[in-house]
């Protein structure tokens, strides 16, 4: 996780140090970026160090900014609006040490949306109150206010209604099990609905385990074509629908679908092929056997393609993994696949795109498919999603 903590006085950059080593030491892999706008940070800094030279503080500044390690974390150049600004879409999260007015005013030009705002959370100098402000679900402030606050001995302090409630929020399943929440109207109705205390619906195309929340009542995928929809609905108003699969009937009148990230694309090509080729193969492969594009976990491929330029291409404009394999790890894989000789003279197995595409496990949802210079075939790995 990447978070950026801001502060403004000698009291707030001790507490945002402190903050730092322990968050750091508790959640290692944590980046951290740590910023204080104070005048007189460099020249007391310098002093402790015995770097002035005798010069007054004003003589000395440009000194202490070139060879105090302090300095680096001030915002000379920058007030605190300018720097919120300028890594607002690169961080995960920003705290602030300081009063809460400091930082809604350096957000507030920033905001997007909730699906894409980092979390923000606000820590008084004393560290006592720990205040989620922004994108406190599906960012995640509600969580590190409550790790922050942990740490310090603090409280947190968490404002959002399902969180008073102690009710069930589907925006925070959403992204604790990965899945694609783009309905952002009618994730806000299922939350209304939960408030008011209506029974939502819960139908999944992936195994769920754990204890399902009160609020939810399960409904077996199976039912949509055993007793039609028509049952469902006397039952559930709103309900929410789990699945990889576009188009589907949804089974509740007001649905809110969730997509698992479970599908893998296996892909074969010549040598040199371009990014528009691989995409215009899988967009076909993907729309033909109605799977949503947002469940595409990864590509996958032999070895021999590990730096073919237009997969990679297709890869980072996707944000996807690329996870290629050897032909003889390919050729282990179980399985009746379509073989091609040419295929198996040119790089040592008989099949790519099919077994690269199940080499991570799971089954097969769609053969191998033909292009101009493309070979696709999709896998879903159904991992459960969990309570």
């Amino acid at each position: 996780m990447k978070i950026l903590m801001v502060a403004c006085t000698r009291s707030g950059y001790d507490l945002m140090k402190k903050i730092e080593n322990k968050y750091c030491h508790a959640y290692p892999g944590t980046e951290m970026i740590t910023r204080v706008k104070c005048s007189t940070m460099g020249w007391e800094k310098a002093c402790a160090d015995g770097k002035t030279g005798g010069m007054a503080q004003n003589e000395s500044t440009c000194a202490i900014e070139k060879s105090n390690e302090v300095s680096e974390e001030l915002l000379r150049e920058q007030s605190i609006s300018e720097c919120v600004a300028e890594q607002f879409s690169k961080v995960e999260a920003i705290v602030f040490i300081g009063a809460v007015g400091i930082a809604v005013r350096s957000i507030a030009p920033c905001l997007v949306h909730k699906s894409v705002d980092p979390a923000v959370v606000a820590v008084d100098e004393t560290g006592k109150f720990c205040i989620s402000l922004l994108s406190g679900h599906f960012g995640g402030a509600n969580d590190l206010a409550e790790k922050i606050a942990e740490l310090l001995g603090g409280i947190p302090v968490v404002t959002t209604a399902t969180n008073r409630e102690q009710k069930f929020s589907v925006d925070v399943f959403a992204k604790r099990n990965g899945l694609v929440l783009e309905d952002w109207e009618m994730a806000k109705n299922i939350s209304a609905a939960v408030l008011a205390g209506e029974k939502i619906g819960l139908m999944s195309q992936v195994p769920v385990e754990g204890v399902v929340p009160k609020e939810l009542g399960s409904v077996d995928y199976r039912n949509l074509n055993v007793c039609g929809k028509q049952d469902i609905w006397k039952e559930y108003r709103s309900g929410i629908l789990i699945s990889y699969r576009e188009k589907e009937v949804m089974p509740f009148p007001r649905t809110l679908q969730l997509v698992p990230k479970c599908v893998v694309a296996g892909i074969g090509c010549r040598k040199g092929v371009s990014k528009d080729k691989i995409e215009e193969a899988v967009a076909d492969c993907l729309k033909r056997y109605g799977i949503l594009p947002q469940a595409l976990k990864a590509a996958a491929s032999i070895d021999l393609k590990k730096d073919e330029e237009g997969i990679l291409d297709f890869c980072a404009a996707h944000g996807l993994p690329f996870v290629t394999y050897t032909a003889d790890a390919l050729g282990q894989i179980p399985g009746n696949f379509s073989k091609s000789g040419f295929v198996k003279e040119v790089t040592g197995v008989d099949n790519v795109c099919e077994r690269s595409a199940l080499a991570g496990g799971g089954k097969l949802l769609c053969p191998k498919q033909v292009y101009d210079k493309v070979t696709v075939a999709l896998a879903v790995q159904e991992e459960s999603v969990k309570f």
